[in-house]
């Protein structure tokens, strides 16, 4: 275990920055990861309809054509870690924007529905490196007291690749006339829609070479001066720079690098913290935020709402979210980490449980009664606002702050491998779930909510306002 009491003292634990802007910036373009993620998670919102008809495929296979960009994910947040420690944070990075661009041309231009299934892969193993990638950068370069807010960029860059994706398919439904099949450019225009992606991913790569390599990275290997640098940029002058140096070597050099066998032991057979990790990331998923991402359209048209509406309705969503996220980023270091996730789950509760009641009334005439109707749309913005403002963007600082950094890049991969895991799980089932019995299916996810409650309260310990060299 590390004695950071023995490491030299460097003032970081209250270090500002010269210039915050300026690692704002940082912090921004390693969060573009997460807007290519919340991008392409949402981008397919406005092509599963348009896919289900050009394949004619029915809800599992169509399910799995949507989900199986998780298994990627799941790869790729998996080997992210251990490929970061070799070769840095920033190459790791560029081969994920790389990914993410070949990706959306493959996407846009497919043969056929299996071959639509393979370029979602390849995306799916380039957002499951950015998911690991950014957290732990951000984590890294953030003074400690803006760790908090800086490490919530991931999460916002999410929601906000969410609202624009829909907002970009929004107007290219109205401009191919209302009809996801409808031609713009001579192709549909849901190809159209996941082909779009490749801005954001060329301006991801583009942005890589424009921050820093993360000091920890450079002081393993041996780049003292260039990490001393870099610490003079994000902590400030008022840093004793050879002490902040020795402070992180001291860290590193007092335990080995981190590796899979190093999580072994305990329980279970991994150690008790990597299974909090993998709890949050589960228990993150399996409240079915992604269905609200994925499968919005294709719900609110489920019950009657028309597809116009559909698409604003998801729209109004993405906001909620943006705003429930925001909220997280003014709070996450006043309040801590813990108090705003049991916050978001006693909320989420109570949005999930009316969703179940609505959906539990039949259709009639093809539509929930109005009342019903109203209940179930104003209690699905409470859901994700409660999401947002809380479990959205706890989880994913959390997952940055709370290992030992002997074990942080693995832990961390294996952490966000479990989230894409548990978003494969719920992404597949929710169409053949939904099938089955729309009520009941957020009844499962209301039971999930509530129990995240008592796990947060026993096994979640706050990491507020403390370095990375503390969590011992």
């Amino acid at each position: 275990m590390t004695s950071t009491a023995q490491a030299p003292q460097s003032g970081a634990r209250t270090a500002h920055p010269d210039h915050l802007g300026h690692v704002i910036f940082i912090a921004a373009a390693a969060a573009m990861g997460g807007f290519l993620f919340g991008y392409d998670s949402s981008v397919i919102n406005g092509a599963v309809e348009a896919i289900r008809g050009r394949y004619d495929v029915g809800s599992a296979a169509l399910a799995q054509v949507i989900a199986i960009a998780l298994i990627g994910c799941a790869i790729g947040a998996a080997t992210a870690g251990r490929m970061a420690d070799r070769i840095g944070r920033i190459r790791c990075m560029q081969i994920s924007a790389v990914l993410f661009t070949v990706s959306a041309v493959g996407s846009a231009l497919p043969f056929s529905l299996w071959d639509l299934a393979f370029w979602r892969v390849v995306g799916g193993f380039a957002i499951g490196m950015a998911s690991v990638i950014g957290p732990a950068y951000i984590a890294e370069v953030a003074p400690p007291a803006y760790r908090g807010r800086l490490g919530s960029f991931q999460q916002a860059a999410i929601v906000i690749g969410i609202a624009v994706s829909q907002l970009v398919n929004w107007g290219l439904l109205n401009a191919a006339g209302g009809d996801q099949r409808g031609e713009i450019m001579g192709v549909e225009a849901w190809q159209v829609m996941l082909g779009v992606m490749v801005v954001p991913a060329v301006l991801y790569g583009l942005l890589s070479f424009a921050i820093p390599e993360s000091p920890r990275f450079l002081i393993s290997v041996g780049r003292h001066e260039r990490a001393r640098e870099i610490l003079r940029e994000v902590e400030g002058e008022d840093v004793h720079l050879d002490a902040r140096v020795a402070e992180i070597e001291h860290a590193m050099n007092s335990e080995h690098k981190s590796s899979f066998k190093d999580l072994l032991g305990g329980s279970f057979f991994f150690k008790p913290i990597v299974w909090i990790g993998i709890g949050l990331s589960v228990f993150q998923q399996f409240v079915g935020i992604n269905v609200a991402f994925y499968y919005s359209s294709t719900l609110w048209q489920s019950v009657g709402v028309d597809p116009a509406d559909s698409f604003f309705y998801s729209f109004t969503t993405s906001i909620i979210n943006i705003l429930g996220t925001v909220i997280a980023m003014i709070f996450v270091d006043r309040v801590g980490r813990r108090p705003l996730a049991l916050i978001g789950s006693v909320g989420m509760v109570i949005g999930l449980a009316l969703e179940a009641w609505a959906f539990s009334f039949d259709l009639v005439d093809g539509k929930l009664p109005a009342t019903q109707g109203w209940i179930a749309l104003i209690a699905a913005h409470v859901f994700v606002l409660f999401f947002a403002l809380s479990w959205g963007v706890v989880v994913w600082v959390f997952l940055g702050e709370m290992f030992p950094n002997r074990i942080r890049a693995a832990a961390l991969g294996v952490a966000a491998s479990a989230q894409w895991i548990a978003n494969w799980a719920i992404t597949a089932s929710f169409p053949s779930l939904a099938d089955w019995n729309l009520s009941m299916t957020y009844v499962i996810y209301t039971v999930f909510a509530a129990l995240s409650i008592p796990f947060v309260l026993k096994y979640v310990k706050e990491t507020k306002g403390k370095t990375l060299e503390e969590m011992g």
